[in-house]
């Protein structure tokens, strides 16, 4: 599995200082955040992306922040697929190989809705293919579909593209309606991407974004779970994402310093890359074994 973190992370920080503080920590590859990075290329450039990405020597392995795509409709269609296919082309300059797409149904939903969603994913993983990226579709707990890992992965059966897959995010997972045998449906073939956190001390159905603390650190069953998933031949990315405003108020080189060495406790020998994939895990109190 691949060692990664997520720029939503550190939200509050800069595109270039979030490089530099995941490349200090340890992290070989990056999530990054779509609005971000736009906001980067507009003043920078593509070019000027690439190469901060080569000089902090990471890889980015997926971005995340697409929406709207499954049943929005009319103008507000429009709007969201010409987003859509502007950041693919962008990921394609950049070489990132999966998005990792948001589920829109957040509204009453008519019998019609699923097969159309189906249809506009099976739409969405054409356009993608063709960019060289694969679709991540990440199930939400307070989806009013696809709120569950199962339900997603049928989803994205009926959809029936090689370039779209399931984005196993573990705080959707715990908090909301899936189950443990729901995890037999994942394969290779249909899990594109896995984000990582943890929750302590909250009742799963309040459990906000607010709540995610570092792997490890909560009460979430996270050692099964990778398991599984090294069990099933899962060796794509594995990214920390912590979306809790109280760690965009640090300083990212701490952030990203504290989430490598969570990471890699959880990851373990499954790692591929980081500092301590090849040795043995630093002592988080004195440093030794680093």
């Amino acid at each position: 599995m691949k060692l990664c973190i997520a720029q939503a992370t550190t939200m509050s920080s800069t595109f270039e200082a979030d490089l530099q503080a995941y490349s200090r920590a340890g992290f070989p590859a990056v999530e990054l955040w779509l609005t971000k990075l736009e906001e980067y290329i507009r003043e920078h450039g593509v070019g000027a992306a690439r190469d901060l990405l080569a000089s902090n020597t990471l890889t980015p392995l997926a971005a995340a922040g697409q929406g709207g795509l499954l049943l929005s409709e009319r103008a507000e269609r429009q709007v969201h697929w010409d987003l859509f296919r502007a950041r693919l082309e962008l990921l394609r300059d950049l070489g990132v190989p999966t998005m990792v797409v948001a589920v829109d149904f957040v509204r009453e939903m008519a019998e019609e809705d699923y097969g159309k969603a189906a249809m506009r994913l099976r739409e969405a993983g054409t356009v993608a293919a063709d960019h060289g990226v694969r679709i991540a579709l990440e199930f939400q707990k307070t989806a009013r579909f696809c709120s569950s890992l199962d339900t997603t992965i049928a989803l994205v059966m009926q959809a029936s593209s090689p370039a779209v897959g399931v984005c196993f995010d573990l705080f959707h997972y715990y908090t909301g309606p899936s189950k443990f045998e729901d995890l037999a449906y994942l394969s290779p073939s249909n899990l594109a991407w896995v984000q990582l956190c943890d929750v302590a001390g909250t009742p799963r159905e309040i459990a906000g974004d607010a709540d995610r603390i570092f792997p490890g650190e909560g009460d979430f069953q996270i050692t099964p779970i990778l398991d599984h998933l090294a069990a099933i031949g899962y060796e794509g990315g594995v990214s920390l994402e912590v979306l809790n405003p109280l760690l965009w108020s640090i300083p990212a080189d701490r952030v990203a310093d504290m989430g490598y060495q969570a990471m890699s406790r959880a990851l373990g020998d499954r790692a591929l890359g980081g500092r301590y994939a090849s040795g043995p895990m630093p002592d988080p109190a004195t440093g030794a074994g680093a």
